[in-house]
């Protein structure tokens, strides 16, 4: 592992910890403050809120997509996670002064839209495509342990302290952004890169062109919608089947969920290399097994025991599609826009499979069935996103269907 990818690996530990821990820190602040009928000095909001709270972070990779891939391209990405980084900070002090916390998440939610495409754009800049796959499953790892440390410490910290828990988050941006500092010095890739929504589309339909990146990026679109239903799932099903009163219960559920995918992300390499990129679809169709199987079980370890199973998959499956995005779009549109369309996709995803299941909720779906039913899903969206994905492709060659035509 070359030094700029540990000091990138610092840089997103670092953030990604920082963005769950402000969330929770969120949510402990309305818990604290709805006992006395206030939140900011208004009026305590309904059970709602805290869906629109994680939605108003979400947002923002949808409505940004059209500029942040050119925004990264354009500058050295090393600046851009600095920018990033910045935002979030700014996020934070805002709601450590009190603004309303939908507006201080949403900025945010800004920063780490601006943050992401140079995330994973810088790697392609980092590392050679013989190892891309490699440095995505350690950012990948390295952003689920993130999550979960994040989570752990971020909920604890804050129910003692909100604002020492904040305090905790911008230190943790600020440190991210001396870490991206740190970095290599790396020029623009392409510095004339045009912006907004008219060459977004065409950008997507240029990429849109190789069912190897189609493939990938609906895949990847398909992962997302997938796990943000299961995790809402967990907090349904959980009571109904274990019997659980606890959300520390539940949130040990997620643990073993987060642990699969880390376990599945460092694996990966040696299975699924990025020339044999069909071979992620068995991950996705395992994926699907495992999460029919898991509405069969009844008990906690047995359902731990799926749960780390299904992420094992997913972190099978995410890593390489990723890599391959990474690579064509390195060739083609630019990493940083490449990876911008893939947070539009992945993210309106989640937000549409999130209004659909809540919408079902409303009508009586029951937690054991909705389980079935995105076990059905999976395997079905991935037969379909699948379908034309070529024999044997091999993205580090620019001669093969993996470079859309008019890159070529």
């Amino acid at each position: 592992m070359s030094r700029g990818v540990r000091i990138l690996l610092g840089a997103q530990f670092l953030t990604a910890l920082a963005d769950n821990a402000i969330l929770f820190t969120a949510i402990a602040m309305l818990f604290n403050e709805q006992g006395s009928g206030q939140v900011n000095g208004q009026a305590a909001h309904g059970a709602w809120y805290v869906p629109a709270l994680q939605a108003s972070f979400l947002v923002a990779f949808v409505l940004l997509a059209p500029w942040a891939g050119p925004f990264a391209d354009r500058r050295p990405k090393p600046h851009v996670l600095l920018t990033g980084n910045v935002l979030k900070a700014a996020g934070a002090a805002l709601m450590f002064v009190g603004v309303e916390p939908l507006v201080a998440y949403a900025l945010v939610g800004a920063g780490a839209a601006i943050y992401g495409p140079a995330k994973y754009g810088i790697l392609p800049e980092l590392v050679g495509s013989d190892r891309l796959v490699r440095a995505n499953g350690w950012i990948e790892g390295s952003t689920i342990l993130a999550i979960v440390l994040g989570t752990v410490v971020g909920s604890r910290v804050a129910d003692r302290s909100v604002p020492l828990a904040l305090v905790m988050v911008m230190a943790c941006y600020a440190s991210s952004a001396a870490a991206a500092l740190a970095l290599p010095r790396l020029a623009a890739t392409q510095p004339d890169a045009a912006a907004g929504i008219r060459t977004f589309v065409g950008r997507m339909r240029t990429l849109f062109e190789t069912s190897t990146a189609r493939f990938a990026m609906l895949g990847n679109s398909l992962f997302w919608a997938s796990a943000a239903v299961l995790r809402l799932l967990l907090v349904a099903w959980a009571p109904v089947v274990l019997l659980t009163t606890s959300a520390t219960d539940v949130a040990d559920l997620t643990l073993f969920l987060a642990l699969g995918i880390v376990a599945g992300a460092l694996v990966v390499p040696r299975l699924i290399p990025i020339g044999r990129l069909r071979r992620a679809r068995l991950a996705a169709y395992a994926m699907g097994v495992c999460i029919l199987v898991f509405s069969l079980v009844a008990t906690a370890w047995p359902a731990r025991a799926v749960l780390v199973a299904i992420g094992v998959c997913g972190g099978m499956f995410l890593v390489p599609i990723n890599a391959a995005l990474q690579n064509i779009g390195h060739r083609t549109i630019g990493s940083g826009r490449a990876v911008a369309l893939q947070s539009f996709f992945e993210n309106s995803a989640m937000l549409t499979s999130v209004g659909i299941y809540t919408a079902a909720v409303g009508y009586g779906a029951r937690p054991v069935g909705s389980i079935v039913v995105v076990g059905v899903f999976v395997l079905i969206a991935t037969t379909v996103v699948s379908w034309h994905l070529p024999p044997d492709p091999a993205v580090d060659s620019p001669g093969d269907d993996d470079v859309a035509p008019a890159a070529r």
